[in-house]
C-alpha cells in the first residue's frame, strides 16, 4: 500500500457492485433529555419501541413507531413517577424552600427555572468557604492588649495589698492569704482587662463540715476544737461559723482599707454575693470574695464528679484531690430560710477555683499541649468565643438573658474536655467544628434544662433557671451558628 488516500486495507470491491450503505445512526433523546413539558403527560405522548429506544417523532418516522404498545407505555411512566418520588424524598418542600434529607434548607433562586435550587450550604460550619476566618478575626478582637493588661494589673495589685494589710491588723483575719481567680488569671478574659476576682482565704482546720440542703454545693462549718479560736466572735452555739456576720466584718474592713485610695469606689452590696465589687477608675471592676481554706478530704459529693482520668490522668485527679477546697459565704433563695437549724444566709457554698484556673492552664491531654514549639489545641479558644457570644446575646436581649453567666460556658467546656480528650480533638486547624460541637453541646444542656457542676455532678447550675430561658438561649445560639455568626461582625 502506497497510496497516500488509500485505505490501510485494499478495497474489496468488484466491478459492477455498489457498496451496501451503513444505516445512518439516529440520535434520539431520553425522557430526560427531551425538551418540552415533564411527568406523566410527556410519558402518556412517548413510546417505546420494539429495539427498546425511544424513538424520535421526527427523525424516525417509522411505522414502529407511529403507534404505542399500551404495556411500554406504562413502563415508562412507572419510571418517571418513580423519580419523582425519589426526587421529592431527597428534596422535600418545606415553605418556599427545599429541604435536603440532612434537614438543612436553601432557599430558592427565583431566577431559576422551577424547581432547581440554590446550592445547599450551611454556613458557620466547615461546609461552606473557610469558616475559621471568622472564628479566628473575632478572637484577634477578643485579645487583650499589653498597655491595658498592665495598667489594670497594676491598680488591682495597689488596692489588694492595701486591703491584706489592713486585714491582717485583726486577729480573726491575721492568716489571711490572697488567691487569683477567675478568667482573667486563667488567661480566658474577653474584650478589656476591666473584670478581676481575687479571694483572700482564713485557713481553717480540724472543722465538721455538713450538707446543707440536698445538691451538695451548700455547706455548713462548725470548728471541732472546745478551746478559745480566732474565729469564736463569728460561732452560733454549735460552734458553726456563721457567714453572715464573718462577711460583714471583711466587708467593713475592705471599705476602711479603701477609704484612703485615690479612685477607688465600693459598690453596693448584694444579697447572697460573696464579694465586696470594688470600682476602680472608674472602669475596673474587682470582686474581693472571703473564703475559708478547708484542709480535709474533699466532701462525698464530689466522688461521682471532676472526671478526668481520660482527660488529664488518674494521677493528676490524685493529686488535685489532696488540694485543700474553699468554701465561700454564698446562698440562693431566701437567706432566712432553714435548714437543720442553720439559716440560708450563714451556709457557705464549696469552690473549687483553684482546681479549675489550674486544668485550664493544664489543658491537654499531652503535657506539652499549646506549650512553646508544640503542638496548639483550640480548647480555650472555643471556651473564649462561647463567653463572647453568651455575652452578645445577653447584651442584646437582656430581658430574656440577665441571669445566665460566664460560668455555665466554662463548665460546658469542662464536660466536653472530659468526653472527647485527644488532643487531636480540639486541634487548632479544626476551630470551626470544634466550636460548633461545643454549642451543639450548650444547647443540649440549655434544652435539657440540666448542666450539672463539673464537681459535684449533683447540682443542676440551671435549676434556678426557667425552661422558657433555657430554649430561648438555645434557639438563639442555634441561629448564630446556623447563620455564620452574624453577631460577631
Amino acid at each position: 500500500m502506497t497510496g497516500r488516500g488509500k485505505s490501510r486495507k485494499e478495497s474489496t470491491k468488484r466491478p459492477g457492485e455498489s457498496r451496501a450503505k451503513s444505516p445512518t445512526p439516529t440520535r434520539t433523546r431520553s425522557a430526560r433529555q427531551t425538551k418540552g413539558p415533564r411527568g406523566p403527560q410527556y410519558a402518556q405522548d412517548t413510546c417505546v419501541t420494539e429495539s427498546g429506544r425511544i424513538p424520535n417523532p421526527v427523525s424516525d418516522p417509522s411505522p414502529k413507531s407511529a403507534s404505542c404498545n399500551p404495556e411500554d407505555s406504562n413502563h415508562v411512566q412507572q419510571v418517571v413517577k418513580n423519580v419523582e418520588t425519589t426526587a421529592r424524598k431527597k428534596f422535600p418542600r418545606k415553605g418556599n424552600s427545599v429541604e435536603s434529607t440532612d434537614g438543612q434548607s436553601a432557599d430558592r433562586n427565583e431566577n431559576a427555572p422551577q424547581g432547581i435550587a440554590k446550592k445547599l450550604t450551611r454556613r458557620g460550619s466547615s461546609f461552606e468557604g473557610n469558616p475559621n476566618k471568622t472564628l479566628t478575626s473575632t478572637l484577634e478582637k477578643l485579645k487583650l492588649r499589653k498597655v491595658d493588661r498592665s495598667e489594670a494589673t497594676r491598680h488591682v495589685k495597689d488596692a489588694v495589698k492595701a486591703i491584706e494589710e489592713q486585714l491582717k491588723q485583726f486577729p480573726w483575719f491575721k492568716d489571711i492569704k490572697e488567691l487569683n481567680t477567675g478568667s482573667y488569671f486563667e488567661n480566658v478574659k474577653i474584650g478589656e482587662p476591666d473584670e478581676f476576682d481575687v479571694m483572700m482565704v482564713v485557713p481553717v482546720e480540724r472543722v465538721d463540715i455538713q450538707p446543707f440542703g440536698d445538691d451538695g454545693a451548700f455547706y455548713s462549718v462548725a470548728l471541732k476544737r472546745p478551746s478559745k479560736h480566732q474565729l469564736d466572735r463569728f460561732l452560733d452555739q454549735e460552734k458553726r461559723i456563721k457567714a453572715s456576720e464573718m462577711l460583714n466584718e471583711f466587708r467593713k474592713v475592705v471599705v476602711e482599707a479603701v477609704s484612703t485610695l485615690e479612685g477607688v469606689d465600693v459598690t453596693r452590696k448584694r444579697p447572697g454575693c460573696p464579694a465586696v465589687t470594688l470600682k476602680l477608675r472608674d472602669t475596673i471592676d474587682v470582686d474581693i470574695v472571703l473564703g475559708l481554706e478547708v484542709h480535709g478530704s474533699w466532701p462525698n459529693f464530689t466522688t461521682d464528679g471532676f472526671m478526668i482520668e481520660n482527660w488529664l490522668g488518674r494521677k493528676e485527679k490524685r493529686v488535685y484531690r489532696l488540694k485543700p477546697y474553699y468554701l465561700v459565704p454564698k446562698y440562693t433563695g431566701r437567706g432566712g430560710a432553714e435548714c437543720d437549724g442553720v439559716v440560708a444566709k450563714d451556709a457557705w457554698r464549696i469552690s473549687f477555683s483553684h482546681v479549675e484556673k489550674d486544668i485550664l492552664m493544664k489543658h491537654g491531654h499531652a503535657k506539652t499541649c499549646c506549650e512553646k514549639n508544640a503542638t496548639p489545641c483550640c480548647r480555650k479558644k472555643c471556651l473564649k468565643l462561647l463567653k463572647y457570644l453568651l455575652a452578645q446575646l445577653k447584651e442584646k436581649h437582656q430581658k430574656e438573658l440577665s441571669k445566665f453567666c460566664s460560668y455555665y460556658a466554662k463548665t460546658t467546656l469542662f464536660h466536653a474536655c472530659a468526653e472527647r480528650v485527644e488532643d487531636s480533638d480540639w486541634a487548632v486547624d479544626r476551630l470551626s467544628d470544634c466550636f460548633q460541637q461545643l454549642l451543639q453541646d450548650f444547647e443540649g444542656h440549655l434544652r435539657s434544662g440540666s448542666l450539672p457542676n463539673f464537681f459535684i455532678p449533683t447540682q443542676n447550675l440551671l435549676c434556678g433557671l426557667d425552661r422558657k430561658s433555657c430554649r430561648f438561649l438555645a434557639d438563639r445560639i442555634e441561629e448564630q451558628r446556623n447563620n455564620g455568626f452574624p453577631i460577631f461582625t
